[in-house]
């Protein structure tokens, strides 16, 4: 959490390698992304990092199921993908909603689906910036529990960006960030 302007989103784009730091470092498993060229960057972050957006960033003429194995089109081919997007959408509760476009869907079923495509690859960083701010207070909730109940279960690493107090209360630890520095809060 932190006012905007604060470098939230700055400290996502970093962490998924979208920016390069100014200075000092990143790691992830041991391994320092900003060393690969860009074509093993690409791979590293396709791979290892999951990214859910305030806005889902879905393919509009795309359906869920398409939607969500996007990340595996540039992966070494795997039979298990399809298997694993359709549980991914039955644990979100869209299974019966695979051939549907998102403009058949509601806000809450998009971002679902956006949550689903950031763990289609077992990312082992999960990165989410204001992944419930376009929703209303319901469907924010239960994104939200989706979101941790799929954390804890595939035991990724989760950052996640927002402005809701009651969304940051649900995470076991919180940090904010003060004149570009994380703080840990009691």
């Amino acid at each position: 959490m932190g006012p905007s302007g604060s470098g939230k989103s700055t400290l996502l784009s970093i962490l998924g390698t979208l920016d390069s730091p100014t200075s000092g470092s990143v790691e992830l498993d041991g391994q320092n992304p900003f060393t690969l060229a860009e074509p093993d960057l690409a791979r590293f972050r396709n791979e290892r990092i999951g990214f859910v957006f305030q806005d889902h960033c879905l393919l509009p003429q795309c359906t869920v199921l398409e939607n969500v194995l996007i990340p595996t089109l540039v992966a070494a081919p795997d039979p298990g993908y399809q298997p694993r997007a359709r549980k991914l959408l039955e644990q979100v509760g869209l299974g019966a909603r695979l051939d549907h476009l998102p403009s058949q869907l509601s806000g809450g079923e998009k971002q679902r689906v956006a949550i689903a495509r950031a763990l289609i690859r077992q990312p082992l960083l999960l990165l989410c910036d204001e992944p419930t701010g376009n929703l209303d207070r319901n469907s924010a909730a239960a994104a939200a529990s989706l979101l941790l109940d799929l954390h804890r279960e595939q035991k990724t690493i989760l950052i996640l960006v927002t402005h809701s107090e009651k969304l940051a209360g649900l995470v076991p630890e919180r940090f904010e960030l003060l004149d570009g520095r994380l703080e840990r809060v009691a």
